[in-house]
């Protein structure tokens, strides 16, 4: 088990997770997804495919992405059989963006004043795949709920490369916001605003990390920390792990770029702040973290081949 330790509660983290994490994420890129199109730049425009992500670019400046993306609908209905109930809510009707809502459904038969944990969740795919709705992650999050004991929000942001960064930080923040301000009946009466923790998988350690670092003041909202699962970040210079997996048989380095050269601001390179997290000293938000005490968790998964 990973034990994460925090203020009166602890939560347990099946260790099985973890592998879920990483096998549903490296899965989700190789899954088709018909009549999905985006723009990208002149420079990146090609007719070849890209034979791991599966997209194919084209000289008229569309990019298809080519597998599907398996979805599920929420289910809230009380007398289900479901141990978790989930539901859809809007976030910002202007830029399509929502959040899926995960309850233990024991929580309902216990008194609201018993206050859950609250994890914000940020899913996977690169910025560029992959949606809160998406199956791997629906049932990550039921397995978080399930083996944490705890509300997850969930948040579904834009994709890149039609909404580059920061777009879908700035979702992220939105998010935080929503939780903060929300007068929803499942967070009103069941999440402990002081005891949350952001979490994110790959794209979703990403967005996690910089929304983290620009969320420290957001009271009522009281952020412990956050959970880094094999979070997306990258440079110019190689790291040993980076060379050590250049040719990764689930994610091989050059998609990671191909991902990277899709969400980062046009005509920028891979030591961007996005990008690069130590990039010209790191953030300048990182000390007020550690002046907040903030619990971090960072995790790793190396696939054998």
């Amino acid at each position: 088990m990973y034990i994460l330790n925090m203020p009166d509660n602890k939560f347990l983290v099946p260790a099985a997770l973890q592998t879920t994490f990483t096998f549903f994420f490296l899965n989700t890129i190789r899954l088709n997804m018909p009549d999905n199109k985006f723009l990208v730049p002149a420079a990146l425009q090609t007719t070849e495919a890209n034979p791991f992500l599966e997209i194919k670019q084209t000289l008229n400046g569309m990019v298809d992405r080519c597998v599907p993306d398996p979805t599920v609908p929420p289910n809230a209905d009380p007398n289900g059989t479901s141990s978790v109930l989930t539901k859809d809510l809007p976030l910002n009707p202007n830029h399509n963006t929502w959040l899926r809502l995960f309850l233990p459904r024991q929580a309902g038969k216990a008194s609201p004043a018993t206050k859950l944990p609250l994890i914000v969740y940020l899913h996977g795919g690169g910025f560029v795949f992959s949606h809160a709705n998406s199956i791997i992650y629906d049932v990550l999050c039921k397995g978080i709920v399930t083996g944490v004991g705890a509300i997850v929000v969930s948040v579904e942001y834009r994709l890149a490369p039609k909404h580059r960064l920061p777009a879908a930080y700035e979702d992220a923040i939105e998010g935080l916001k929503w939780v903060r301000n929300s007068q929803d009946d499942w967070v009103r009466d069941y999440a402990d605003l002081s005891n949350c923790y952001i979490c994110g998988t790959s794209a979703g350690g990403n967005l996690a990390y910089q929304a983290g670092l620009m969320a420290t003041d957001l009271q009522p909202l009281k952020i412990k920390g956050m959970i880094l699962h094999h979070p997306y970040f990258s440079g110019t210079q190689r790291t040993e792990s980076e060379k050590k997996m250049a040719n990764d048989v689930l994610l091989p380095l050059h998609s990671i770029d191909k991902m990277f050269d899709l969400c980062l601001p046009i005509g920028t390179d891979h030591d961007h702040e996005y990008c690069n997290p130590t990039a010209n000293g790191g953030s300048k938000y990182i000390d007020r973290v550690k002046s907040l005490g903030w619990r971090i968790l960072v995790t790793g998964v190396e696939v054998k081949n």
